[in-house]
């Protein structure tokens, strides 16, 4: 049985006043690839760098994962600090 899996994702960025960028996708290798050839608007031009994922097998609980990093400054402050980030 293959389980498809879902990762939530963290970019560190170059040029941008935001350092960072969080991602959810169900294909890590084909998003990265499209981070890095420049096919992402947000990413395009930042030299995007993958330095952390986890990955999940409910596409929920990633999506959930992904919003709670992106919307409660807790949670994300506390995974830079968990990656010493900050």
């Amino acid at each position: 049985m293959i389980l498809n899996m879902h990762y939530v994702y963290l970019l560190k960025l170059e040029k941008t006043k935001k350092n960072f960028y969080i991602g959810c996708t169900s294909d890590l290798r084909r998003r990265m690839n499209e981070h890095r050839s420049g096919n992402t608007q947000t990413t395009r031009g930042k030299n995007p760098e993958l330095i952390y994922y986890e990955a999940f097998i409910d596409r929920n609980l990633a999506f959930k994962r992904e919003d709670g990093l992106k919307n409660s400054g807790s949670v994300y402050n506390a995974l830079l600090r968990r990656l010493g980030l900050k």
